[in-house]
Order: C-alpha cells, then structure tokens, then sequence
C-alpha cells in the first residue's frame, strides 16, 4: 500500500504552497479546497477522540456520557432535539464524545499547531483530509443523501433523514467509514474557527488508522521547531489568535499571555 504525502516545510513561503496543496478546481477555475485541517502542535500524537482519552472500557460509556448530558443540560441547549446536535454541543462545550475537531480553514490549523508554548521542543503537524473523496466510502443511505443535498458535509438534519441514534449509526455498514458533520452556529467560536467535526462508524475507530487504509485521500505537513516562532508570530500580526477563536476574556487573556512570554521562557 502507498504511503500519504508527508511535507516538511523549512520555511514559512515553502509552508504557505503546501497549506494550499491541491486547491485549484479546475471545473469551477477557482480556488476552492476540498481539504479540512486539523493542527497539533507535536507530531507524534495520534488523532485520538476525547472519549478515547479516558481510556478503560470507554466505548461502554459514550451512550451513558451523553444520556446524561442530555439529562442535566439546559433545555434550550442544543437547537432543536436532534441527537447529532446534542452530540456536536456535547463537544462543543467538553464532554468526552467520538468527534474530532477539524476546521476548514488551514490558518486556524496552523494556529492550534503552535498555540502552546509548551510544545515547542516538538515539531507540531497539520493533518489534511479531503473530506469530498471520503464520502466515496459512505454507506448508500448516507450517499443518496449528500448527492441529494448537493453538499460535501452533513448536517445534523441530514443525519437525521437517516438514522437517529449512534447504535443505528454503527451498525449501518460493517466496514469503519467516516463522515463529516458541520455543527449549528451555537456561539461566535464555531463561527470564528470555521468547525466541523469528523465522526467514525464506532467509539472505537480511529480517523488516522482509517486514513492510513485510504492514503491518496490525506496528506501531512511537518512543522519543524525550529519555525514555530516565525509561524506564531506571522499569525499574530494575521489576527489569528485566540481573541478571535475564543471571543471573551479567555481568549483575550491566553493570546496576551502568550504574546508578551519571552521566547525563551
């Protein structure tokens, strides 16, 4: 089996071709990406879920996670009564679910890839996904759906035309697939980060192994150490910080306190 397309950039110039790798269409004659990113700011790390995080038998627990999220939630929480946007709130707001956060926008990628300043004894990595080729892997239900739709990514409505619950959801193909699910604009940090979240066919898949059996549909950018000031620094002065992804106090604290650290600090 072929191997994805790994880049590592040594520059900020040679960083912006590969971010915009693969965007030009040639039907429309315009840039128009069929990517989603995902940024991390040390590359060894696995696309895990935050429920794969708790670790122990936590498959068992995602059904009992979100019943009770639903439970002790407000009422007006989550638009409507739609499962698929209580699962999106629910990891909107930290509960431990099966989504993963992508954005489609590769600056805000880079961001989450240099944010922590922790991190930056690490080479960091963005993760990008052509989400329109995965759907090739769709069950039927799923494909006559989208096709109808005429979208690339679901919405919590259009899951719904399907099934209406993550058990149904599981058992509609026995080979692991992936699909793309755009929340509701709950708040200006959804908006703001330009989300979606990828969701597997069990608690249990990983994206990254799925995307290791489907390697001409991703690729990676190895972000060196060594550049990550260059990047932090250029997104900063691009406005894209955490006072713009995180609108509030906290965000506009984090971003000051990293602005002003030393570069040695």
């Amino acid at each position: 089996m072929a191997n994805a397309e790994v880049f590592h950039v040594q520059s900020w110039a040679e960083l912006q071709e590969v971010l915009f790798h693969d965007t030009w269409d040639e039907g429309l004659q315009r840039y128009r990406s069929s990517y989603v990113y995902r940024g991390l700011n040390c590359a060894a790390y696995p696309l895990q879920t935050s429920l794969m995080r708790l670790r122990g038998d936590y498959a068992k627990l995602e059904r009992h996670l979100l019943r009770n999220f639903r439970k002790y939630a407000h009422r007006n929480a989550a638009p409507g009564n739609s499962m698929w946007n209580w699962l999106a709130v629910a990891q909107h707001h930290g509960l431990p679910t099966r989504l993963l956060d992508w954005t489609y926008s590769p600056y805000i990628a880079l961001h989450f890839a240099t944010a922590n300043l922790h991190h930056y004894d690490k080479d960091g990595i963005i993760w990008c996904v052509n989400y329109v080729e995965t759907n090739q892997y769709l069950p039927p239900k799923f494909k006559s759906v989208i096709q109808e739709e005429g979208s690339n990514a679901f919405t919590a409505e259009m899951l719904e035309l399907v099934c209406n619950s993550l058990q149904e959801f599981d058992s509609l193909q026995e080979e692991p697939f992936t699909l793309f699910l755009e929340p509701p604009s709950l708040d200006e940090r959804i908006v703001n980060q330009h989300a979606l979240f990828s969701l597997m066919s069990g608690p249990d898949y990983r994206i990254d192994t799925w995307l290791d059996e489907h390697p001409k549909h991703y690729y990676k950018i190895i972000i060196p150490k060594s550049l990550k000031w260059e990047i932090r620094d250029k997104l900063d002065q691009a406005n894209i910080t955490e006072r713009l992804l995180f609108p509030g106090l906290y965000g506009l604290s984090v971003w000051l306190k990293r602005h002003y650290s030393p570069i040695h600090g």
